[in-house]
């Protein structure tokens, strides 16, 4: 006979050892039970651990090996971003190869006012091109914003170190023994370090600078007053180039630092600048236009401002 002091243990276990809530009782395998004779389904019962058996590799069926064996792509997310990238670093990369000839324009033209002094115009080969870069930083910065401008500087960047670089290698390789043209390629091609480091430093700083003012603007002014953007982000931005480049670059010259001689270097280099922007400023209009209309973001972007009321276009300045 079987008293009640000798009852069936808790089948849930004997319970956690602070002996307030029992604990599951542990799986066991009956054989003699139909529905445990199959593989176990990898729960964790109680303290015993159960590992499930492995899903084998579904094969693939025919239309998986045809999706896995297509050819996919990427999708461009500008039509336009691209060439405008394109442009931008091959302007600066041409610049800085013609910017190697020295280049004397209106030879007549003289005139001196306090320190200044003009005896024709003295300039580079890339007085033309080099404010194209300005004039794409204006169309980028307007279109795309802040942060794609700074992408498309650091790459500018990262491509004149790398000629740099390239220039340098190549200067220093020995000459085949028919090649008469070394001193020419080294005067051309070769890196003076610290004109170098003049024209990286110019280069960031004002198109920065120059994209930052600009998007600064907008984000006060609106698609108004365009204008005002393009020349204040201009004075701006070519301001800052020209001191650092010729703050760096003037001791290479013989020049003082502060000396007349200097400050016409940079009143000189930066009216220049300026005004052929000012000239390429319908150009500029006619671009960013002819962008804005066919870029199917911006126009999304302004839709939704209109609709809101705020300035949603900047939101990814």
């Amino acid at each position: 006979m079987t008293t009640s002091s000798q009852q069936n243990p808790d089948p849930r276990g004997p319970g956690r050892p602070d002996g307030t809530t029992p604990e599951p009782a542990r799986s066991t395998r009956d054989s003699s039970d139909p529905t445990t004779s199959g593989p176990r389904s990898g729960v964790d019962l109680g303290t015993e651990t159960t590992t499930a058996n492995p899903s084998p590799t579904p094969t693939p069926t025919p239309t998986d090996r045809r999706e896995t064996d297509r050819a996919v792509f990427a999708t461009v997310a500008s039509p336009y971003y691209g060439y405008l990238i394109a442009l931008f670093v091959g302007v600066m990369l041409i610049s800085n190869v013609t910017g190697t000839k020295g280049v004397l324009l209106f030879p007549d033209l003289s005139f001196e006012l306090g320190f200044l002094s003009l005896d024709g115009l003295v300039t580079d080969g890339a007085f033309l091109l080099f404010p194209l870069a300005y004039v794409l930083g204006d169309v980028i910065s307007e279109v795309y914003g802040f942060k794609a401008m700074r992408r498309v500087v650091l790459s500018g960047f990262a491509v004149l170190a790398l000629a740099a670089l390239s220039f340098t290698f190549t200067v220093h390789l020995p000459p085949a023994p028919f090649y008469e043209n070394q001193d020419a390629f080294e005067a051309v091609a070769g890196v003076i370090p610290q004109f170098f480091l003049a024209g990286l430093a110019g280069y960031v700083v004002g198109e920065l600078l120059n994209s930052y003012v600009l998007v600064w603007m907008k984000r006060r002014t609106g698609e108004k007053t365009l204008w005002a953007r393009l020349l204040g982000s201009t004075v701006v931005g070519q301001l800052a180039d020209t001191i650092v480049f010729c703050t760096i670059a003037a001791p290479a010259l013989g020049m003082v630092l502060g000396s007349g001689d200097y400050w016409n270097y940079v009143v000189i280099g930066f009216v220049w600048k300026t005004l052929v922007e000012a000239v390429l400023l319908p150009v500029t209009y006619v671009v960013i236009a002819w962008i804005k209309k066919r870029e199917p973001s911006y126009q999304t972007a302004l839709a939704g401002s209109t609709e809101a009321g705020s300035p949603l276009a900047d939101s990814r300045a």
